[in-house]
C-alpha cells in the first residue's frame, strides 16, 4: 500500500470527513503547514473555499484560524 502524502491526506480528509482547519490538520495528520498543503491543491485546480474562523483559546484570548472547504460541482 503507498503512503499518502500530506497533500494527499488533507484531499482525502476533505472528500471523505469535510471541513478542515489547521489543527485538525495537525492532530489528525501531524500536518504544521496546512495552509501550503491547500495552496498546492487550489494550483492543481481543487475549489477550495476558506472560512476565517473567530474563536477564544484556552486564556479566553480571541484568536482567529481558517477552516477549509471543497466545493465540489458535478
Amino acid at each position: 500500500m503507498k503512503k499518502l502524502s500530506q497533500k494527499e491526506k488533507v484531499l482525502r480528509h476533505l472528500k471523505e470527513v469535510g471541513p478542515i482547519t489547521p489543527l485538525d490538520a495537525f492532530n489528525d495528520y501531524a500536518i504544521m503547514r496546512l495552509t501550503s498543503r491547500i495552496c498546492e491543491l487550489k494550483d492543481e485546480g481543487h475549489n477550495i473555499k476558506s472560512e476565517l474562523i473567530s474563536s477564544k483559546n484556552r486564556f479566553n484570548e480571541k484568536v482567529s484560524f481558517s477552516k477549509y472547504t471543497l466545493n465540489e460541482t458535478n
